[in-house]
């Protein structure tokens, strides 16, 4: 069996950290990044450098514009980011900032690499506590793509090894990551995760993701290094 993975990398503290956890476990890691049209590219030059700092094997970046369909605020300049939200808020139902099929999309980029290196791991950095109105996020969601990628590809039909899709924090809040990052030496100054920073690339402070992203800091003890725009 490869000792390649493939890992998606989107350049914020989660798939950071997984991307170390894959590295941890032995794996030749290959990174793969889209860009599907998002808000802005700051994310982008993040994984950039998440890549370089933990030494993956090759980083490719994908271009894949789903801003030609629309439907998320991630996607579409016209849909407001929503900005400070109750806990409830943010954990109740699915929020504008979901992008349709976003991870089904990335996935199956991922598993398509994947197959052409030979390898049989893709690791993703979902997680379904923070966020568990991401359908896209969910175990079940995982279980099915897993089950579809042996269906959907020659090498799984041809029984040359069998897919898994790992997701090492699906299970961890936000403090439990950081910590396992932290642990794994990850410099979390190079990440990014706001969804709406402003054109020097200072975090809002304010969207879903930041006030997540601030909680887990403050609950490990630790400031958050990234930059914030002023109050």
């Amino acid at each position: 069996m490869s000792d390649k993975c493939v890992v998606l990398l989107s350049g914020g503290l989660d798939s950071a950290t997984t991307l170390a956890m894959a590295r941890r476990d032995g794996y030749d890691c290959y990174a793969l990044t889209c860009l599907y049209g998002q808000r802005h590219c700051i994310e982008t030059e993040a994984a950039k450098r998440v890549a370089k700092s933990l030494g993956v094997t090759d980083h490719r970046l994908f271009h894949l514009d789903l801003s030609t369909i629309g439907g998320s605020a991630l996607t579409d300049p016209k849909m407001n980011v929503p900005k400070d939200r109750s806990d409830h808020a943010i954990t109740s139902g699915i929020p504008v900032t979901y992008v349709p099929a976003r991870n089904t999309l990335f996935l199956s980029l991922a598993l398509a690499w994947a197959e052409v290196l030979g390898a049989f791991d893709i690791f993703i950095g979902v997680n379904s506590l923070d966020y568990s109105g991401y359908p896209d996020c969910r175990p079940e969601f995982i279980e099915a793509f897993t089950n579809m990628a042996n269906l959907a590809t020659a090498a799984g039909v041809q029984g040359k090894g069998k897919y898994a899709i790992r997701t090492p924090i699906i299970g961890l809040t936000k403090a439990q990551i950081i910590e396992q990052g932290r642990h794994l030496q990850v410099d979390f100054s190079l990440t990014h995760s706001c969804y709406d920073p402003d054109e020097q690339g200072r975090s809002c402070g304010h969207c879903d993701s930041c006030i997540l992203r601030q909680r887990g800091f403050a609950e490990v003890g630790l400031v958050d290094p990234v930059a914030y725009q002023p109050l």
